[in-house]
């Protein structure tokens, strides 16, 4: 494993000051989040890079850039970067899907949006589908089977598609394109990238957002099926507190648990119309299934209305909602995320770092989930290669720019603690936490503009949060006309 010290930065630095680098020009362009998705003006170019920054002679790789003009004719000189979740998620797709979020911080700044290597446009590492991983029959053994021939199939080394390597290549686009500095939005995973930029080059970040904090310290994995496992009882809870949720839907945790022993007895098998092709479709659906369906749902205030009837509605055995909601998660996950690079990550910076009092094997077992998603991810990194990683790339980050964590207490798998845990060392940090939100908070309410006021200003102190308290959540459906009146 590649892992550069403090000389071989220290000469990056001295390189740098020295090594002209190269313009970035940029067209008038459109971008999406799809092919069904509207289209939004932009400015489009894109920036070679070697694929290992320390051998320049290596392949050259190709990083999409985008740029969308702040609304003032007269902007400030430092834009915000949206960088993307998963990982495995590309920055372009993720601001276009969201882009009415930023529109307060585009009054004033450039929104730079740049395709972190290995994913959207930008040399991304797909692996082939393959639709036995959606009905989740695959072993151990074939799941590393399938490893294999993904790594086989890439068109570049995974192991310069990580963390560590992509932040330079940010840098790279924030020299090409002039900026003096930076302000860092990141959200789930990309909470990560943003904080190793921020370590790495502190004289070009200005301000940072942490939305669905990652802490540097904690490798992600053991907890994803416990902490899924703490919302959903937490939606059951919030349910059986609600009049009229829990006189629709009684013993709601029972009638859950009843449910996953029946799945475990007897997968069903359910004919569904596909919510993509509208195809007819058989789909085996049992825990495995059932658990994909609900983990996602579980993320989002609106999705997380439709868990208790859709529960509801499975035990009394109608599963084709449960059975759509799979389909589309399925087919989401895969159009979104390169999964070649987000193994890249997880086979570098998380379960490498994986020890006995990390997992907790007796909640594991007790979770909705199981082990299997862990049992999964520690099956593809046995055979796939680990990458570039820096030595502190796993320590808090220490700075003094100001910081604003993003936390929601319903979030299935960035809890507030994590955002406690990323804190600890900085000094200038403001933490908000969205009462029953989930994971990911920059469209909720009225966050759009606090975040825009806390990025103009460079700090909270004087800014006033009570608006979140008024954040609306979606009540419960009591049926598929929606909540009650």
């Amino acid at each position: 494993m590649l892992r550069p010290g403090k000389t071989s930065f220290l000469v990056l630095a001295l390189l740098s000051l020295t090594t002209a680098v190269p313009a970035l020009e940029l067209e008038d362009c459109r971008i999406s989040a799809g092919e069904a998705f509207p289209s939004l003006k932009a400015r489009c170019g894109t920036l070679s890079r070697p694929e290992n920054p320390e051998d320049p002679d290596s392949p050259r790789i190709t990083l999409r850039v985008a740029v969308v003009p702040a609304l003032n004719l007269e902007p400030m000189p430092d834009p915000v970067v949206p960088i993307a979740g998963g990982p495995g998620q590309g920055a372009v797709e993720f601001y276009a899907g969201t882009s009415g979020a930023f529109e307060h911080l585009r009054r004033d700044r450039d929104i730079l949006l740049v395709d972190q290597r290995g994913t959207g446009e930008s040399s991304r590492l797909s692996c082939p589908t393959d639709d036995d991983l959606a009905d989740s029959t695959l072993s151990t053994e074939e799941i590393v089977a399938y490893s294999t021939d993904c790594l086989e199939a890439l068109p570049h080394d995974p192991r310069y598609f990580t963390t560590s390597v992509a932040v330079g290549d940010l840098e790279a686009v924030r020299a090409a394109l002039g900026y003096p500095a930076l302000n860092l939005y990141g959200i789930s995973y990309g909470s990560r990238v943003a904080q190793h930029y921020a370590r790495r080059y502190p004289s070009t970040t200005r301000t940072v957002v942490l939305d669905g904090v990652v802490p540097p310290q904690l490798p992600l994995g053991p907890e994803i099926a416990t902490e899924s496992q703490a919302a959903i009882d937490r939606i059951f809870a919030r349910c059986a507190e609600d009049p009229d949720c829990n006189e629709r839907f009684p013993d709601l945790s029972a009638r859950f648990a009843a449910l996953r022993a029946q799945l475990e007895r007897r997968p069903v098998r359910v004919k569904s119309a596909n919510p993509v092709t509208g195809a007819f479709d058989t789909v085996t659906f049992g825990n495995a299934e059932l658990a994909a369906a609900l983990r996602l749902m579980a993320y989002n205030a609106r999705t997380i209305a439709l868990v208790p009837l859709l529960v509801h509605e499975a035990a009394n055995g109608n599963y084709r909602p449960l059975v759509a909601h799979f389909q589309m998660n399925t087919v989401a996950i895969a159009d979104a995320m390169a999964l070649g690079m987000h193994n890249a990550v997880m086979c570098s910076e998380d379960v490498p770092f994986y020890s006995d009092d990390l997992i907790d094997d007796a909640a594991l077992a007790e979770s909705y989930m199981g082990p299997l998603q862990l049992e999964a991810l520690e099956a593809i990194c046995s055979a796939w290669p680990a990458g570039v990683v820096d030595p502190d790339l796993h320590t808090p980050l220490a700075t003094d720019a100001p910081v604003l964590l993003l936390s929601g207490d319903a979030d299935p798998i960035t809890p507030p603690r994590y955002a406690d845990m990323a804190a600890i060392n900085l000094k200038k940090a403001w933490l908000l936490t969205g009462h029953h939100q989930g994971h990911g908070q920059i469209t909720v309410g009225c966050m759009p503009r606090l975040v825009a006021e806390f990025v103009n200003a460079a700090d909270l102190t004087d800014v006033d949060t009570a608006c979140m308290e008024k954040n609306f959540v979606m009540p419960f459906f009591l049926d598929y006309g929606g909540p009650a009146p």
